[in-house]
């Protein structure tokens, strides 16, 4: 099941959202809320694996706050505005409704989530254009080559906080350094290079366990800045070792 976060101000249009949402086998509704800072109140404590957003909201407009999220859900954008329909492809929208729009177009929407969060098929993965690495048996040492824009730049695999996956681009955030590096590369073909003291938590996000500063509720913290949620299909995991860590009763 995917999680749904419905977020609309006119309580009409939030109703249809709410009733689409429950038409479709493979959606669930997490909540529903009239507002964005309703909606970041909402994800402060709790997760979604997409979003159902309206743009023109009062205070804060549906725009920003996707933009303000550091690790956001998908998200399909709603909105009787067509001009916003470039700028919400700018900050990788999975989909875009104009309002008003019918079950047939929200059904298209939410068959793009389900796209986007099911695993590739191995032969599918296996065409994908991404940079050669070793798999995790076959590795014997401690760092690999990455490509980004016209280098290649060596890195150390303890230098690495967390890996940050967006559409088939990857961040790679290092210790120490503001920025990360941006590769063309697969989440499963870095997963299957690093060694075991890292962990996929969410569909965006591989973690170096050795980093975690503190795990809050369905969020891992690895710094001040820094607060990744924890997908439902890898809490399991996640817990599980957690348990083979935790001292106390």
């Amino acid at each position: 099941m995917i999680r749904c976060l419905a977020i609309d101000d006119e309580p009409l249009a939030l109703q249809q959202l709410v009733a689409y949402i429950n038409k479709v086998p493979f959606l669930e509704l997490a909540a529903q809320c009239q507002s964005a800072l309703e909606a970041r109140e909402f994800l402060e404590n709790d997760t979604a694996d997409a979003i159902f957003c309206d743009i023109n909201m009062p205070d804060l407009n549906g725009m920003d706050f996707v933009k303000s999220l550091v690790a956001p859900p998908l998200v399909v954008f709603t909105t009787a505005y067509s001009e916003y329909a470039v700028e919400g492809f700018r900050v990788n929208a999975v989909d875009y409704l104009l309002k008003p729009f019918g079950l047939q177009d929200f059904q298209r929407a939410a068959n793009r989530l389900k796209e986007r969060l099911q695993p590739q098929p191995a032969n599918q993965a296996a065409t994908e254009v991404s940079s050669p690495l070793p798999h995790r048996e076959e590795q014997g040492d401690e760092s690999f080559f990455l490509k980004t824009d016209y280098r290649i730049v060596k890195v150390a695999v303890s230098d690495i906080r967390y890996v940050e996956g967006m559409s088939e681009y990857l961040k790679v955030w290092l210790e120490g350094q503001p920025k990360p590096i941006i590769t063309l590369l697969s989440m499963k073909k870095i997963e299957e290079r690093l060694p075991d003291n890292f962990m996929r938590i969410h569909r965006s996000y591989i973690i170096n366990l050795d980093k975690i500063q503190e795990v809050n509720k369905n969020r891992v913290i690895m710094d001040a800045e820094t607060y990744l949620p924890i997908g439902d299909l890898y809490k399991e995991a996640f817990q599980a070792y957690l348990d083979t860590k935790y001292l106390g009763k």
